[in-house]
């Protein structure tokens, strides 16, 4: 859809949350970096997404674990965003304020508060703001198009879930018109099933303007002056700054077609890993459309004589002489005959050695599974909630048995 003129458009990519409760699977790095897909990590598909929609300014906001993404990141040159003008920046939200709001932004609004000067100084008639950790294919352009067209001082892409699901999310409540009356953040008892989809596109000066409002708005009155604030109390979008934005303006919906799933917490990250083995997830598919990524060396994967591999995703490099069902392999794993990997995601160079089984599981990088030790319990549910599956730590040896639900810190050795 051609856009009825060519607005500025700076894309801003919050990539800094921890992830608290991905476990140990976030333990030392920053939860956009974790892999999807095998030989993709999640910030690859929100970055893809915004260079396959021709938009060449890029900031990727980043403050847990940082170094865990700048060497995949490689400065923008994967989403030819490395140029003199514009394409890739990261930036770091402590840097403004500082000395009143030092430390780890609280939230995505606290983010963006924290670097609204550099948002200011940017020549830019649109904002586009994105999580890092979403599968979904979208052309941002057309979201441009509809914002603009409705003079929306905010466009809200949204999807639809269940409704339980809705009471983790931040609903969007609309009127007959299709304007945005309120949201609400994750609500015991939602009223709608359309959620944020977290991608917003703002006016720029509609930003700033919601910005600092809602941060007076929250700012506590202790007696002690500015300088003894020492957080914004802004927190995510629909705590203070999407409210107030929709008090002073118009603020639309954009609805999603396709395949969209969050990565907060394992059983979420292994239900997309169920999906893209089932053929669910089409995000890779188009060729018009590439997912792009930091390129692997590793030659193709081996599939051996005897083994038996259904319904998988087996990344270059691996090497199988067991059984593979249903799971998604990183790059180098190895799987040893007489082995089973059943209903898991194994990332790079794992060795699941002979007559081991792995089931229902996450092992994270370098994991070794000893022969004949089980890790996991095949879930008997279509949906393998948190307690159901079995996260393993990046460099740990398995020794001994891992139950279900289970927990293993990284670099440990299960005995």
């Amino acid at each position: 859809m051609p856009l009825p003129r060519a607005p500025k458009v700076l894309a801003i990519v919050q990539a800094g949350g921890k992830g608290s409760r991905m476990g140990a699977l976030t333990a030392d790095r920053a939860k956009p970096a974790l892999p999807f897909g095998g030989t993709h990590q999640l910030i690859d598909i929100t970055l893809s997404n915004i260079a396959n929609s021709g938009i060449g300014s890029v900031w990727v906001s980043v403050q847990y674990q940082a170094g865990s993404l700048d060497e995949h990141l490689q400065h923008g040159r994967p989403w030819d965003l490395d140029r003199n003008v514009g394409g890739f920046r990261r930036v770091v939200p402590d840097e403004v304020d500082a000395v009143r709001t030092g430390g780890f932004a609280a939230g995505n609004a606290d983010d963006l508060y924290r670097i609204r000067r550099e948002i200011e100084r940017e020549d830019a008639d649109v904002v586009v703001v994105l999580s890092a950790d979403q599968i979904f294919a979208l052309d941002l352009r057309d979201v441009i198009a509809a914002h603009l067209e409705t003079g929306a001082a905010c466009t809200i892409v949204t999807t639809q879930v269940s409704r339980s699901q809705a009471s983790d999310k931040a609903v969007v409540i609309t009127d007959a018109t299709g304007k945005v009356t309120r949201v609400e953040e994750k609500p015991e008892n939602p009223e709608s099933t359309t959620i944020s989809a977290e991608i917003f596109v703002y006016e720029k000066d509609a930003l700033l303007s919601g910005l600092d409002k809602a941060e007076k708005a929250t700012r506590p009155d202790d007696g002690k002056g500015d300088d003894a604030v020492d957080e914004t109390g802004l927190g995510d979008f629909a705590e203070h700054l999407l409210p107030q934005i929709i008090a002073d303006g118009l603020v639309r919906t954009y609805p999603l077609e396709g395949y969209w799933k969050d990565m907060g917490r394992p059983e979420l990250y292994l239900a997309a890993h169920r999906d893209l083995v089932r053929g669910v997830v089409r995000v890779f598919d188009d060729v018009d459309w590439p997912m792009r990524t930091l390129a692997t060396n590793r030659g193709a994967a081996r599939v051996r004589a005897g083994a038996v591999v259904e319904e998988s995703v087996i990344s270059p490099g691996c090497d199988i002489a067991g059984t593979v069902r249903g799971s998604t392999l990183g790059p180098g794993v190895v799987v040893r005959e007489g082995a089973v990997v059943e209903d898991s995601v194994i990332f790079d160079a794992c060795v699941i050695e002979r007559d081991a089984v792995v089931s229902t599981s996450i092992l994270d990088a370098n994991v070794a599974v000893r022969a004949g030790v089980r890790v996991g319990t095949s879930s008997a549910g279509k949906r393998a909630h948190d307690d159901a599956i079995a996260v393993v730590g990046h460099d740990s040896v398995v020794r001994s048995d891992v139950v279900a639900g289970s927990q293993i810190d990284p670099g440990s050795t299960v005995a």
